[in-house]
């Protein structure tokens, strides 16, 4: 049963992902799109356009949006959809919010031990690298265009991408400015 599955697949994601949502990004694109095929890439990138404009964590709106897709396309209705979406979304946090709940209390007794230190010393770097896997599983076609289709999406897509990636980490810009910018610029270019 396809509930069943999403909650056995969004609870492995839950436990194996750290560095919060954009970590996960990947690792639940790797089980709907690459080994399950419940979604399409192109599908998937708009279901993530929508979970990080959706108020809340990117890592359980992405959850709660598969949910309701996967179910919808496997044949069910827009209730099941729902209940789909609450269990991808229950399922993404349930073992981590255990598994915090038992960290914190022995973190409380052991807060400087070095071998605690180190772990965590780890564990933000394979962060960085979880992140960076999101960031590159994203630059595809589907988000960037193709230079076979149109070349003038390509450029577009390469210099908003550059541009925002500069306004934000070189001058710090709010990400609400630089999503209206893009939508502005976007706008005038594939209307006029």
């Amino acid at each position: 049963m396809i509930i069943l599955r999403l909650f056995l697949i969004f609870c492995k994601i839950g436990i194996f992902t750290f560095g919060g949502g954009y970590s996960m990004v990947a690792l639940i694109q790797s089980e709907v799109v690459g080994k399950n095929h419940w979604l399409t890439a192109e599908e998937f990138t708009d279901l993530l356009a929508v979970s990080q404009m959706t108020p809340g964590p990117v890592g359980i709106n992405t959850a709660t949006y598969t949910g309701y897709t996967v179910v919808l396309n496997s044949g069910g209705t827009h209730l099941m959809g729902v209940v789909g979406s609450l269990v991808a979304s229950f399922a993404v946090i349930l073992l981590p919010f255990i598994a915090m709940l038992l960290l914190c209390r022995y973190l409380a007794k052991h807060r400087n031990n070095p071998v605690v230190e180190t772990v965590f010393r780890v564990l933000r770097l394979a962060v960085v690298g979880l992140i960076a896997a999101a960031a590159l599983s994203l630059s595809s076609p589907e988000n960037f265009g193709s230079w076979q289709q149109s070349h003038k999406q390509v450029v577009v897509s390469v210099l908003l991408f550059a541009g925002v990636f500069v306004a934000s980490f070189r001058y710090k810009k709010s990400p609400i400015l630089l999503l209206i910018a893009s939508g502005a610029v976007g706008f005038l270019v594939y209307y006029f």
